[in-house]
């Protein structure tokens, strides 16, 4: 009974020690940080985004229409590098009026993440379902956590930075498809 004993300790507390973390989870652990690498389509290779549309973290229904420069950003609450880029998103954000700024919200909680957009004051819309993902998977699909996509005033995919967002990075990609 001793040995059966020994053997059943370590495992059991391996099985809890797995568990806590602080408050994160799995998915915070299995994320795939991006470089700041960007990619940019050319005009006549482009393909439509998906409908960007749904339910918001405040409550509210949001539907992008095409016709304006839009900067689709995929973040957490939980990711650093979401945390370093959101004073960027929200400068550009207030910069940039004539293009629409979309949050997507992915493997995260709405609780905290609603505490994130107040603490960084995000003035823009976070769409909640990020189902929505899956239509970027034949253009430039959000491949890390955090991911910007640039969607062109056609409604195609322009651009993506793969990891966090400078000013520099984001602002070119922004001027460069709103002179298009």
């Amino acid at each position: 009974m001793k040995f059966k004993n020994l053997i059943l300790a370590p495992l059991i507390a391996l099985a809890l020690s797995s568990c806590g973390g602080g408050g994160s989870s799995i998915a915070e652990e299995s994320f795939v940080s991006g470089s700041g690498n960007v990619s940019f389509i050319k005009e006549s290779n482009r393909i439509a985004a998906p409908k960007l549309s749904g339910m918001t973290l405040t409550g509210k229904n949001y539907t992008y229409n095409v016709g304006q420069v839009a900067v689709v950003n995929v973040w957490a609450s939980w990711c650093a590098p979401c945390r370093a880029e959101a004073p960027t998103l929200a400068a550009l954000s207030e910069k940039y009026t004539d293009v629409a700024f979309i949050g997507i919200l992915t493997r995260d909680n709405p609780v905290n993440a609603e505490a994130f957009t107040r603490r960084f004051a995000i003035p823009y819309p976070t769409l909640i379902d990020d189902s929505v993902l899956i239509g970027f998977r034949k253009s430039l699909p959000a491949n890390a956590i955090p991911s910007t996509v640039v969607i062109d005033k056609k409604g195609n995919v322009a651009a993506r930075i793969s990891g966090e967002v400078t000013v520099a990075s984001l602002s070119e990609l922004i001027e460069k498809v709103s002179a298009e």
